[in-house]
């Protein structure tokens, strides 16, 4: 029977020769999946990939970049997530029910701490901070309400690096789920899961992204029930990834190492440079000798994000460091991190975490937090070096 040019183009029968294979996975878009027959479509489980049943639940696209990111991080199984913050939010939803605690490093990363100030308090969770640097601490902290703990190496902003091992230790002793951002790590510094975490979450904006220009998490497990667990609230959720993002990671993916070395070398050069000068009273970097928690770092970590903090001296007023940070011209004011840029971003700790700030005598001083690109590191140091002189009025 004739058909309209438009039906034919929507049925047309051509398919492409199997056996197509280029260096990058090919894109596939999909809300609604296609079936053979009736018998295809009951036979099929949206929560294994052993097949296709809606967009929502994956595609060959993104099947292939929750694989390789469960490959990155060591584990078994992923799901993805809008943002990193979406896959954060998706544990605590997995995880918590009303009359539940979770525990947060008092240095986590802002959105998360607000996440369980509202949201979650307005559903009946409840949320305690904890210092990441006392093992001994938490364990005082832990009740039998707490089923979930948060870690977060290095930790926000001020990068101090935790007792991962002993706070591990702790969580698992009293049969406490584990969930660490690894966002900084990326997969590459150190393994969650060998030192015994049960999830592990990741900002795919940064790292795996690499060009700042995607939005995406991850939550990656090693026990099949978690997964179980979280994969069906997603489902609930309604989580999903566009299929061009995914291919933007997947493209990325093949050298989060390259780029992710190349910054953390940069990055110690630009923050040893920085210790030296007089304006600065304080580098936090994870690597850097003296730095807080810079054992447990060399414990257990190989490598270090391009990601530092600097502390002023308390001679230079909160506008002289604004009018320092103004006077970069290669270093550009914005969030985020991990992209072929470098970014700056003062924060004001004393409003941020005030009473992490009363008791740490190393957190006193204004705070710029600095995150290297991929520019030439000697480049970015003459930037930094005009601007201290722009705006503080010093010079070596």
């Amino acid at each position: 029977m004739p058909r309209d040019t438009s039906t034919t183009l929507i049925h047309h029968p051509y398919r492409p020769p199997a056996g197509f294979e280029a260096p990058q996975p090919g894109i596939h878009k999909a809300s609604t999946v296609i079936f053979a027959d009736v018998a295809s479509m009951r036979a099929r489980d949206w929560r294994n990939k052993a097949a296709y049943t809606y967009g929502l639940h994956g595609t060959p696209t993104t099947f292939t970049l929750e694989e390789r990111i469960a490959a990155l991080e060591g584990g078994r199984q992923c799901v993805l997530a809008p943002s990193g913050l979406a896959a954060i939010a998706l544990v605590d939803q997995a995880l918590l029910a009303h009359g539940d605690e979770v525990l947060l490093p008092d240095n986590v990363y802002g959105p998360s701490r607000e996440l369980a100030r509202t949201a979650l308090a307005r559903w009946g969770i409840t949320h305690r901070l904890y210092d990441p640097m006392d093992a001994a601490g938490l364990a005082a902290m832990i009740g039998p309400r707490t089923k979930l703990v948060w870690l977060e190496a290095a930790g926000s902003v001020t990068m101090e690096f935790p007792d991962l091992t002993g706070l591990i230790n702790v969580a698992r002793s009293r049969g406490v789920t584990t969930a660490l951002d690894n966002t900084w790590g990326a997969g590459i510094a150190f393994c969650g899961f060998d030192l015994g975490i049960d999830i592990v979450m990741q900002a795919l904006t940064k790292f795996p992204s690499g060009g700042g220009d995607v939005l995406m998490g991850s939550v990656t497990t090693r026990d099949e029930a978690l997964h179980e667990r979280i994969k069906l609230t997603h489902m609930h959720l309604g989580l999903g990834v566009a299929a061009n993002d995914a291919e933007l990671v997947l493209r990325s993916l093949a050298t989060v190492a390259l780029r992710y070395h190349a910054q953390d070398a940069a990055g110690r050069q630009l923050a040893t440079w920085l210790a030296a000068r007089p304006e600065v009273r304080r580098v936090l970097h994870p690597a850097l000798e003296g730095a807080p928690g810079h054992d447990h770092w060399r414990a257990h970590c190989t490598a270090a994000a391009g990601l530092f903090s600097v502390l002023f001296d308390a001679r230079f007023s909160s506008a002289q460091v604004d009018r320092f940070v103004d006077a970069l011209r290669l270093f550009r004011i914005g969030y985020s991190w991990a992209g072929p840029m470098s970014l700056v971003v003062p924060y004001d700790l004393a409003a941020m975490r005030p009473d992490a700030v009363r008791e740490r005598g190393h957190l006193h001083g204004h705070l710029v937090r600095f995150s290297v690109g991929l520019e030439a590191a000697a480049d970015l140091q003459a930037d930094l070096e005009q601007a201290l002189a722009a705006a503080l009025g010093t010079s070596t």
